[in-house]
């Protein structure tokens, strides 16, 4: 089950300490009905005297993203399910901004688009309104004053959401508005200037969507909150022993309902920590390091930090920039 107060670590952020120096960044917990499913609501607003550009090792978890880029009075805004990111997520930011947004555990988005598989979403950015339909984005209010019904199945117009081009080419700042200057859900997030009703908009536009009990969710979260907290568990072998299913199902459940297999939510927490040790010491012990993480020698653990991250991770301790 997800905590009852959201994470305060700054795991997967590139170089925190400059971000949080240009951006309010807040985590806020859901209702407690949504919990199970989520890890949080995280909220950015920012006013920049200059251009920033923000790097994040995204964690093997669908967001859905509501954004606003400019002054409210002539905003581009917009809302889109993001799903997992195979490789850094660089966002240049400027002037004045505010972006809403909601970080499902990893299996928790599938009960809430429970036609298709959460492999459907990784790597992609696809308008809200085409994976829940134009129709019920626009009609939930907050309060639970929109619709209560069942989850749409198809996606707006009838379409199939993996033939969907990522929205504006995947630059949110582009992303095509949905509900622009409507009640619906975007303006209900996006418009207040308090915190507590950017998270009732949060909580009543998901409960509205009512998500599908679903026991394979529930045991795909299990395991990603497994390999998350238990470092013993370095290989899908050790995983699937622990799950008691066969290293096949165990990659079919992870694609089903999470989005990626076992071996990279594995490797993605691997260098999560590394890029964390990183930020603290830089004198740190790499090769003790990569042993405790389960890499076969510090090559391993160098080639795969700066695969990720664009820099080594001395490099990185030193206080380079991430090209």
């Amino acid at each position: 089950m997800s905590a009852s107060a959201p994470r305060r670590d700054t795991r997967g952020i590139v170089d925190p300490a400059e971000l949080l120096s240009r951006v309010r960044f807040r985590r806020h917990t859901p209702a407690p009905a949504l919990r199970p499913y989520l890890e949080h609501y995280w909220l950015i607003d920012w006013d920049l005297p200059e251009p920033y550009a923000s790097h994040v090792v995204p964690h093997p978890s669908v967001n859905v993203v509501f954004q606003r880029y400019g002054p409210p009075d002539e905003a581009e805004s917009s809302a889109e399910v993001s799903g997992i990111g195979l490789g850094l997520f660089t966002q240049k930011l400027t002037g004045t901004g505010r972006v809403c947004g909601v970080q499902f555990r990893p299996g928790g988005f599938r009960p809430f688009a429970p036609a298709w598989p959460a492999s459907t979403w990784t790597g992609r950015r696809v308008p809200l309104a085409e994976v829940f339909g134009d129709e019920a984005v626009r009609t939930a209010e907050p309060g639970g004053g929109g619709d209560t019904g069942p989850l749409a199945a198809e996606p707006a117009g009838g379409g199939d959401p993996r033939t969907a081009e990522p929205a504006g080419g995947g630059d949110s700042c582009t992303a095509e508005p949905i509900g622009n200057g409507d009640a619906g859900p975007l303006a209900a997030v996006l418009t207040p200037d308090t915190d507590h009703a950017r998270v009732a908009a949060l909580d009543a536009f998901l409960l509205a969507r009512e998500p599908a009990p679903d026991p394979a969710a529930e045991q795909a979260m299990e395991l990603v909150d497994l390999i998350r907290s238990d470092r013993g568990v370095r290989k899908v072998s050790l995983l699937a022993a622990a799950s008691g299913l066969s290293a096949r199902s165990l990659q079919r459940l992870f694609a089903s309902h999470v989005g990626v297999g076992p071996k990279w939510v594995i490797l993605r927490y691997r260098i999560h920590e590394a890029l964390e040790r990183a930020e603290s010491a830089e004198s740190a012990d790499w090769a003790g390091l990569a042993a405790e993480l389960g890499y076969s020698d510090q090559a391993h653990l160098v080639r795969d930090f700066t695969a990720t991250i664009g820099v080594s991770p001395t490099a990185y301790a030193r206080g380079l920039s991430v090209p």
